[in-house]
């Protein structure tokens, strides 16, 4: 009994070496996709509300200036920091006759800064787009 429990001996440190590594490989992994969930959460929130916020606006110069605000503001609101975002407003709806069906559509751009993750073969940077669209008014004055 005693030789058999002797050479188990120092198996614990070569386990817990062994083990180390991939606990913290599995905890960068949860970090990262859960940065990437809430990015992209975020994006989709702000496309919406760049077409709510274009949508409501009189003018097409309008509807595109409100849509890039609406869209910063949202994305500051729930504290995502891109390296780079573009906001892209389609206001063809608004040439569209009274009384007819007109939507106004954003897509969104955020580049995620993923540097602060380190996990092996993870790239610095992810490229996220959101899309929404919102209806005109059908019987306003355009």
């Amino acid at each position: 009994m005693m030789r058999r429990v002797g050479r188990e001996r120092g198996s614990a440190s070569v386990e817990l070496t062994i083990l180390i590594p991939v606990l913290l490989l599995f905890l960068g992994a949860l970090a990262l996709g859960t940065r990437l969930a809430l990015a992209n959460l975020a994006v989709d929130s702000a496309a919406a509300e760049a077409a709510r916020s274009a949508s409501i606006a009189r003018t097409q110069p309008e509807a595109i200036s409100r849509a890039e605000s609406g869209a910063s503001a949202s994305l500051a609101n729930q504290d995502v920091k891109c390296l780079r975002q573009s906001v892209r407003v389609d206001t063809s709806g608004f040439a569209a006759p009274a009384g007819t069906r007109a939507t106004v559509t954003a897509d969104v751009t955020c580049v995620v800064n993923l540097a602060g993750v380190s996990i092996p073969g993870v790239p610095s940077s992810k490229t996220i787009t959101g899309h929404a669209s919102s209806p005109l008014d059908t019987y306003r004055e355009r």
